[in-house]
């Protein structure tokens, strides 16, 4: 350089064509180049404002530049940048969730409608959506009173509530139809409470359970921690209005039925006499559809729409003798898929997968890796205790930690000036005021300044902490060998003699990316295996815990696997959506598994029917609406919304494909067997012919039953 200064800047350019036939490997050209500016701050809170307003300034100017000169590229990343682009997905994604809000509304509420104007429960499907919206507007309230800070991995929790909220209500809905109309309101309130409290307090418990550990101490990512912490308040709270303020709404609805109200205008349902008088139009608004056949129907909620179609075509269908090898089939096609997917994992290498697609930053990203992966980031590696600089020892020491890095430091520069200048500098007095009285003072070596802070206590000097750069020469992967540099040299921190510390901004994002499998992952397993402890001494049936922990994990294997194939790396989102998956495969799984083990039909295809029919309308209805409801999230323009969008769309089409395919066509075929319901109901039927058989006596005029 122009000041005499030697300085290593192999790692500051890009696309780099060499002198052909060069010794020294001389550089021809490059199609890019990296420029870094460090402002001081001095911890000043005054110097960050005009350290911020520079770099806001410095911004400005180059996007001013970009414009002037169109055939230049630029491509500015500040401090702040990352934070900012990170932020900037929860304003894109505002208006899409109110659409989704809406989608979901409009969904649950036309499937809890029928043609019978007194049965339709329209306004409850509807009221049930704004439940879970109270919960999670209450728990948001909680979490900024509570002095929390937004993140936009936050944006999550609406979709993984609701998935489970919704759940419960339309359960509750469907326990609603079970019951006997002949009841009153509240004996039907009740038998409905009684269906389902015990299974949805199990599931919310399992969700409290699951993601309560991964709000624990044990979690070392914040950003898990708070979406943890946030997820367990809004179960919480979800549960509570649900069983209250939703409850409450069953209750009124019930009793605009027994009174025989209209579903939707709250107005008494006319005569039949006065609807024939009507036009067709009235009569098929204020019908309810039965009147004129109650006497002959047993349950009027059978002509719900999702429920006449399971049980008049699906459930046929699906247990067909000649549809199971198909469905045999496409369980394998599916676990094949998954299991390739799942040798195929890959950690969350890129810091994009985070931000707004057209965001700076990610502009940046991809030119940063695309010419200058030859290297890792600049390595600031800080000794911040005092150290014998002039020791031999600790020279030696010092050499060994930066081996197989290119080191930029005053240490090497000054080493090699005494030994140029022929100084002898083996104490420290000598090796101090050489330092500062000649190395420093030099134009080429003034730069050094600020890598060293002295202290002096009466006439002596001291250095109390230096930083040096390490740069490492890496491959294409470079951000997994940074993390592998990373884990080598922060144990040596602790067990050497010299006491530094290594840092890079980018280290955030890799410190997140290697935790982000391990930790998280560890996470799910001790969940699952609170789930299994759980459910082992609270089932009835052991095979009923042993097809919930096949389903499950076939569920999160499939989920892992085929995200792995649609491009979805490992990372904090991902993960958050595979803990997600475990509970929400529980939550719809478990129902219908353990109907079908406590059916006391004469077969196992007679008892699929039987469970697909009882909880079969609600799974539909809850994971419908939840897809749906995910299609606005496509449309947001970033790369965290949209892996939060691929990874719920497979674990609801995983959950719905195991509950309406694969689950009952293997029950069919599969312990356990019902052979034990056979010989009882036999036993009970001729019990009850010989109670019921009549004995006639001589005496005409007496005859005597036994």
């Amino acid at each position: 350089m122009k000041d005499g200064r030697n300085s290593f800047i192999g790692h500051q350019l890009g696309g780099v064509v060499e002198v052909p036939n060069s010794k020294d490997q001389r550089v021809k050209s490059a199609r890019a180049i990296q420029i870094t500016y460090y402002l001081q701050t001095y911890g000043s809170a005054t110097q960050d404002l005009i350290g911020e307003k520079w770099e806001n300034e410095f911004c400005k100017l180059v996007r001013k530049l970009q414009e002037e000169h169109q055939d230049l590229q630029l491509y500015p990343l500040a401090s702040f940048s990352l934070w900012r682009d990170f932020q900037k997905t929860s304003i894109l994604a505002r208006s899409k969730v109110l659409v989704s809000l809406v989608l979901i509304l409009t969904t649950a509420t036309l499937s809890s409608s029928m043609k019978d104007c007194l049965r339709s429960k329209p306004f409850l499907g509807l009221l049930g959506v704004l439940t879970v919206c109270i919960s999670l507007v209450t728990a948001a309230g909680i979490f900024f009173i509570t002095d929390g800070k937004y993140n936009s991995t936050l944006l999550g929790i609406p979709f993984f509530a609701m998935g489970h909220g919704t759940k419960g209500v339309f359960e509750l809905l469907s326990g609603w139809r079970r019951t006997k109309e002949n009841l009153p309101f509240k004996d039907r309130v009740a038998d409905a409470y009684s269906d389902v409290m015990v299974t949805y307090t199990m599931t919310s418990s399992l969700y409290f359970i699951t993601f309560g550990m991964g709000a624990s101490p044990f979690t070392n990512i914040e950003a898990v921690k708070v979406f943890c912490q946030n997820m367990c308040v809004s179960i919480l709270l979800n549960y509570f209005y649900i069983f209250s303020f939703f409850g409450s709404c069953l209750v009124f609805a019930g009793q605009l039925e027994q009174n025989r109200y209209h579903s939707i205008f709250c107005c008494k349902i006319p005569s039949a006499e006065y609807l024939d008088r009507k036009p067709v139009w009235f009569q098929t608004v204020m019908s309810d559809g039965h009147q004129q056949t109650s006497h002959h129907e047993t349950d009027p909620y059978q002509h719900h729409f999702i429920q006449h179609f399971l049980r008049e075509h699906y459930n046929e269908w699906i247990t067909n003798i000649y549809v199971k090898p198909f469905v045999v089939i496409l369980y394998l096609i599916y676990a094949s898929f998954s299991f390739m997917g799942c040798l195929q994992i890959s950690d969350g290498n890129n810091i994009i997968n985070l931000l707004a697609s057209d965001s700076p930053s990610v502009s940046y990203a991809l030119v940063q890796q695309k010419y200058f992966s030859n290297y890792s980031p600049v390595i600031g590696f800080y000794v911040y205790e005092p150290l014998e600089y002039w020791n031999s020892s600790v020279q030696e020491d010092l050499r060994r930690l930066c081996s197989g890095f290119t080191t930029v430091s005053w240490v090497d520069q000054y080493y090699q000036f005494l030994k140029t200048s022929n100084i002898s500098a083996s104490n420290k007095s000598d090796f101090i005021s050489v330092l500062q009285s000649s190395f420093l003072k030099k134009p080429e070596f003034q730069h050094f300044r600020n890598d060293i802070i002295f202290s002096k206590a009466g006439d002596e000097n001291s250095i109390i902490a230096s930083r040096l750069y390490l740069v490492a020469r890496t491959s294409r992967d470079k951000q997994k060998e940074v993390i592998e540099v990373l884990e080598k040299l922060r144990p040596l921190s602790l067990s050497k003699s010299i006491r530094f510390i290594v840092f890079n901004p980018s280290f955030v994002f890799m410190d997140h990316y290697s935790l982000s499998v391990t930790v998280p992952v560890l996470i799910a397993g001790f969940g699952v295996l609170l789930v299994l402890i759980l459910t082992f001494f609270l089932v009835i049936h052991p095979l009923g815990n042993f097809w919930l922990i096949l389903s499950v994990t076939s569920i999160e294997l499939g989920v892992l696997g085929l995200m792995t194939l649609w491009n979805v790396d490992m990372d904090c989102i991902s993960i958050l959506c595979l803990i997600y998956t475990l509970n929400f495969a529980i939550d719809h799984c478990a129902p219908l598994l353990y109907t079908f083990i406590l059916a006391t039909e004469h077969t196992r295809t007679q008892c699929i029917k039987s469970s697909l029919q009882e909880h079969g309308t609600a799974i539909l209805q809850n994971i419908t609406s939840f897809l749906i409801g995910l299609v606005p999230l496509f449309f947001v323009p970033s790369n965290l919304t949209f892996t939060l969008f691929k990874c719920l769309l497979l674990t609801g089409g995983c959950t719905l494909l195991h509950c309406f395919v694969i689950l009952p066509v293997f029950l069919t075929f599969f312990p356990p067997s019902k052979k034990h319901h056979k010989k009882k109901k036999r036993a009970k039927r001729k019990e009850r012919e010989e109670i019921e058989c009549i004995e006639i006596q001589e005496n005409p005029d007496h005859v005597t039953t036994v």
